[in-house]
Formats: structure tokens, C-alpha cells, sequence
């Protein structure tokens, strides 16, 4: 699961990435709107901690812009400023959640997992596709109710893949998602057709139907 960051306090910022990212997120910082904006522009996240006083503006700049292109990043706005009209101006432009500094960061991961329950799964923990059931939280996944050694890129993988079904996903999209913006550093993403060799075999060995199809030239796509 991959958050953004959008936070000028190093220190907060630095205990929150270290928090998530011992949680099995992947957490990547920016700190200010400018970074912000290049980054939603080019990747997708499952979820967006924003905070709304940055060096470089109000963080509402950037609401207004995920507004806008109609994006379905989950979004909780971690701030400092605790006014009425604050919240009622930031759930107007699609905010998902408020939580007020300071906090404790238990509650912020709790708030984090409840949002992309309700975003991406129907408000569920489980992800249940024909034989195969996945607990986003306990990093588990089952088939014909049998448990199976699954690393966590591998469920992170197999996730992304059921819940983009019937997506065409390219090789680039799959490396960004399991591996943020350091994908961008790697030669090539030869490491994606390996996470798909091996989840493809490790669910036709425990009695799967193959849903993982290539799609020539474009990547990969999970379907029935």
C-alpha cells in the first residue's frame, strides 16, 4: 500500500515515514506543494496524508487539484489548524478525514487503514476473489482456505492486481506501485516479470485458476 507524505515538519515527517513504513507501507515524503503536485501527477496513491500549512502555500492548492482530475486518492488532512471552517472547506474539496496535531501515530495508522478499507475494498479487511482470500492488515492470503507463503511484495502484488481487474497494468505502473519512486532509479524493471513468475506459481500450485494474463507489448492484466 503506498502513501504520500505531504508534510514540512522533518521530524514529524521522518517519524511518520519510519512508523508506516515498519507497518509494511511504503512511505514517500515531499514537503512541500510544488513536489506535491509533480508527484500526483505522475503516481497514484492509496492514501495522502497532506498537511495544510506548507512553505510554499496553502495545502488546499493541492485538494483543488486532486479534485480536479477526478482522483480517488483517499486523503486525511493532518493539521495543526482545528477550526470549524478549515474541516467544512477541506471535506468540500474531498477530504476523507481530519485528524488535528498533535496525535499519537497508532491512531493515524488506524485512520489509514479504515480509509482504504472503505476506498479500495468495500469497507473490509478481506479481499475474497473466487478461491483466493487476502487480510490486507495481516498480510495473509488463503486459498481453498488454505494458508500460503506469500512474501509481502508478493501480496502487495497480488492486491494491486485484483483491484485494478480487468486494468491493463504496464510493467512501469507495477514497479512504481511495489517500489514508489525509487523505480525510477532502477535500469529496468526486470524484478516485475520475477513477482509475477513467482505469484503465478505459488497460486497454481495451491490449486488456482490462472487470472495473472500477459498482454503483450503492455503488461499484465488480472481477469476471470
Amino acid at each position: 500500500m503506498k502513501i504520500l507524505l505531504i508534510e514540512d515538519e522533518k521530524n514529524l515527517a521522518n517519524n511518520i515515514q519510519d512508523y508506516l513504513n515498519s507497518n509494511d507501507f511504503l512511505c514517500e515524503w515531499i514537503n512541500n506543494i510544488a513536489g506535491a503536485l509533480d508527484k500526483i501527477q505522475v503516481f497514484d496513491y492509496d492514501c495522502i496524508l497532506l498537511d495544510l500549512m506548507l512553505p510554499d502555500g496553502n495545502g488546499f492548492k493541492i485538494l483543488e487539484e486532486l479534485k480536479k482530475q477526478n482522483r480517488n486518492d483517499g486523503i486525511i488532512i493532518i493539521s495543526a489548524k482545528e477550526s470549524l471552517e478549515t474541516r467544512i472547506e477541506s471535506f468540500k474539496l474531498g477530504t476523507d478525514d481530519y485528524l488535528t496535531k498533535p496525535f499519537h501515530l497508532s491512531e493515524l495508522l488506524v485512520r489509514i487503514q479504515a480509509l482504504i478499507r472503505r476506498k479500495n475494498f468495500k469497507g473490509s479487511s478481506l479481499v475474497i476473489f473466487q478461491e483466493i482470500e487476502v487480510d490486507i492488515f495481516a498480510k495473509t492470503v488463503k486459498a481453498h482456505d488454505i494458508f500460503l507463503d506469500f512474501t509481502k511484495k508478493e501480496i502487495d502484488l497480488l492486491l494491486y492486481l485484483i483491484g485494478n481487474q480487468g486494468r491493463v497494468l504496464s510493467k512501469s505502473a507495477i514497479a512504481e506501485y511495489l517500489s514508489g519512486d525509487m523505480a525510477d532509479m532502477l535500469d529496468n524493471h526486470d524484478f516485475v516479470y520475477s513477482h509475477i513468475k513467482n505469484l503465478k506459481k505459488k497460486l497454481s500450485e495451491a490449486g488456482c485458476n490462472d487470472y495473472i494474463k500477459s498482454v503483450y507489448g503492455l503488461g499484465y492484466r488480472w481477469q476471470t
